[in-house]
């Protein structure tokens, strides 16, 4: 064995306290078992045996349910390795702010950092070029994503935490990667993902013990009758409660375009209100 791997496994800290925090994704949704959800919270803590697991996510969580609803529970906890995976709801919503957004999740990051946990979040694809979502919603979600990056980037880089930056991430905008919703991840898709945060936590100093496999072992196999089937029952209702919602939004950035503007950005400066 190579001297230097030998030498930062002796030094690598046990998690003896595991939390994943965030929304539909970290409950497990797209990764169905027998009773409910697995999930990358599931998958993450099976590499890090006889630690405690706590995963108080919630479907349909924005940054501020987090910071006020799940992470005083995870702060109780005393946790060794975190994971905060939220962002992608508040995108789709009218009232979007980055600035509270900032304010929300730096508050997250910092708090767990303060009580000593090793933290990793995520910096967002483009999810417009896996759910096929119409021009002006498409370019408005893209533009939505990036400011949600660039508060995500702030926070990282005062904090000092690991990141998985999902739009690098191998087999991103393939399908299989993704469930037949093409919103969360498949099982494979979820593996990737717990794989993804092993890596940085143990980047952090965290010992990994049992490798995340991307080997799929359940699971439905997903035909094009389940896709008809979701964009017929699931797909349609959503966009049309979402697309009510953020249609303004997206009427703007269609106008911007037609008349040779930059869809608007906040500078990073803003985001440091609370530093």
């Amino acid at each position: 064995m190579d001297t230097s791997l030998r030498d930062r496994r002796r030094v690598a800290d046990v998690v003896r306290s595991l939390v994943v925090l965030g929304d539909s994704t970290t409950v497990g949704v797209g990764d169905p078992v027998r009773g409910g959800w697995r999930g990358v919270g599931a998958l993450l803590a099976a590499a890090f045996p006889g630690a405690r697991y706590l995963n108080p996510s919630v479907q349909g969580a924005r940054v501020a349910s987090v910071r006020f609803e799940q992470l005083p529970a995870a702060l109780r906890a005393r946790p060794d390795a975190a994971v905060v995976l939220v962002g992608m709801n508040d995108t789709l919503r009218s009232d979007f702010d980055p600035v509270r957004v900032h304010e929300d999740l730096d508050a997250i990051v910092g708090e767990l950092a303060a009580v000593g946990a090793r933290v990793v979040t995520v910096r967002f694809h483009d999810h417009s070029r896996v759910f096929r979502l119409p021009g002006p919603l498409r370019r408005a979600l893209s533009a939505r994503v990036a400011e949600l990056n660039a508060v995500i980037d702030a926070v990282v880089r005062r904090h000092g935490v690991g990141c998985v930056d999902l739009d690098l991430m191998d087999g991103a905008y393939s399908l299989d990667t993704w469930a037949v919703d093409r919103l969360h991840p498949s099982e494979l898709g979820h593996r990737k993902l717990a794989k993804a945060f092993a890596e940085r936590l143990a980047e952090q100093g965290c010992e990994v013990v049992a490798p995340v496999s991307l080997v799929c072992t359940g699971g439905l196999k997903i035909t094009p009758l389940h896709h008809a089937a979701w964009l017929l029952f699931k797909g349609i209702p959503w966009l049309w409660r979402r697309g009510r919602d953020f249609l303004p939004y997206a009427a703007t950035i269609v106008y911007r375009s037609w008349v040779g503007q930059e869809a608007p950005q906040q500078p990073v400066e803003a985001f440091r209100r609370t530093s």
